[in-house]
């Protein structure tokens, strides 16, 4: 190991033994399961991976937010260490454990909204979303869902009905009839000139005029939103948008789920993205960054919406094993005694400066958005018509890859870089990681 290329150096992409390695996975591994970048990590500290072939690169995915702490962050591996020697699984069907508890409790404590809360913790993303949809119905007796355009709440059936993207689902159908979507307030594409507050609160009005349309509010149960779109494109909505949904939801006795799922765990520079808009949820999703590497989801709530569903009627095997659990309680431990909220926040203000300089210099870039340390640059091929540069991005993608920088799009057009860098980041790293993008950046404005 460690004869590659280092950062910054110019690099084959695949590698000699990665591409071996490809030739097993498109054999055994079916095409469904994308990749980004064609290479195997073997090794992973910080913000810097090294693949097989021995060539170093800066991560700027962190796993697509799962690594918010970087990679193998020393405090999370003891705990995981630790817990794994002593216990690592039972089922709590079957006997309890202690760590479960603990992070139940530590979970209620760090949410927004103070009104008693309970606590179920599963396995992704998606086990969030199905048991907070479960859930509200049976709170509510009733069987609608709202759901917005660009959302992305996972691959399961439920979670693909509440998605939005048609690349997730397509030939998948059908799909739970009684989820009614609507606009996000997607600003940069906005419809019509408005500002942003005007466009927020016309998103919002969509959904009351909704009720007389689509499906009256009395057959509602929950409505469903990422306080910040992920994978639909890293997407930061007018604070009048969020405050509006929850208004709507307390008007019409609707559940107001956040879906915090890629936000979450500090990544906005906030535990949680929805405190940035001065509102609560009545169920809270949590995963990705929240098990530090590990399998773990949660489902926070009000304790009477919770604690309405009958016995049997939420749980599963691995849900809040202890080895996940106390590796989520190391987190939230680290995230407080390392003030990573804050340095979240000054990371995303050095790379929004810079990615803002940049958008002064080249034309491709039509916007740069975001909060903390959650940053998306969308690319254009003409800044009048807002046409979506998705070949371009691809490009970009591929050349900082070649220079040792992992990066990955998202969005529908997949014309929208998205910056995920560890939280844990150095700053020269960061600023090397910004010098390779800037650089493939140029190189493809020149070419328009």
């Amino acid at each position: 190991m460690g004869n590659g290329a280092g950062i910054g150096d110019r690099r084959k992409v695949p590698g000699e033994k990665s591409a071996e390695l490809i030739t097993l996975w498109d054999e055994y591994v079916p095409k469904a399961v994308f990749r980004t970048a064609p290479i195997f990590v073997v090794d992973g500290k910080g913000a810097l991976v090294e693949d097989v072939d021995g060539n170093k690169y800066i991560d700027f995915t962190s796993g697509i937010c799962v690594l918010n702490l970087g990679h193998c962050n020393d405090k999370i591996v003891c705990a995981i260490n630790e817990q794994v020697g002593k216990l690592s699984n039972l089922c709590v069907h079957v006997a309890m454990h202690e760590p479960y508890i603990r992070l139940a409790k530590k979970l209620a404590e760090i949410t927004p909204g103070n009104f008693p809360k309970q606590v179920l913790l599963t396995n992704s993303g998606a086990e969030a979303v199905e048991n907070s949809i479960k859930i509200a119905r049976k709170y509510t007796g009733r069987r609608g869902v709202i759901a917005f355009e660009h959302a992305f709440h996972g691959r399961t059936y439920l979670g693909m009905g509440l998605t939005s993207g048609v690349k997730y689902k397509h030939n998948f159908g059908p799909f739970d009839p009684s989820i009614v979507r609507f606009p996000y307030a997607y600003t940069y594409r906005a419809p019509f000139q408005v500002s942003d507050t005007d466009y927020g609160n016309y998103c919002t009005k969509t959904i009351e005029d909704g009720f007389n349309t689509y499906m009256p509010a009395d057959e509602i149960a929950a409505m469903i939103v990422e306080p910040v779109v992920g994978e639909g494109g890293y997407i930061v909505p007018p604070i009048e948008f969020i405050r509006g949904l929850r208004k709507l939801c307390d008007n019409h006795g609707i559940v107001f789920i956040v879906d915090e799922i890629q936000t979450g765990i500090g990544r906005t520079g906030k535990m949680w993205a929805v405190e940035h808009f001065g509102v609560f949820p009545d169920i809270l999703l949590a995963a990705k960054s929240l098990g530090g590497g590990t399998v773990l989801s949660a489902t926070i709530g009000r304790k009477d919406i919770m604690d309405s569903v009958d016995i049997g009627g939420l749980g599963g095997t691995f849900g809040g094993n202890p080895v996940s659990c106390m590796a989520a309680l190391k987190v939230i431990e680290t995230i407080e005694q390392e003030k990573l909220l804050s340095r979240a926040t000054k990371l995303g203000h050095i790379a929004k400066s810079r990615l803002e300089d940049m958008k002064g210099q080249y034309d491709i870039i039509g916007d740069v958005r975001g909060l903390g340390s959650m940053i998306g640059i969308e690319l254009v091929t003409d800044r009048v018509n807002k046409e979506p540069a998705a070949e371009k991005t691809s490009t970009i993608v591929n050349r900082c890859l070649e220079h040792g920088l992992i990066m990955m799009p998202c969005g529908a057009m997949k014309n929208i870089l998205r910056l995920m860098f560890p939280l844990v980041i150095e700053e020269d790293e960061l600023s090397k990681g910004l010098d390779i993008l800037e650089n493939a950046i140029r190189e493809v404005n020149a070419e328009n």
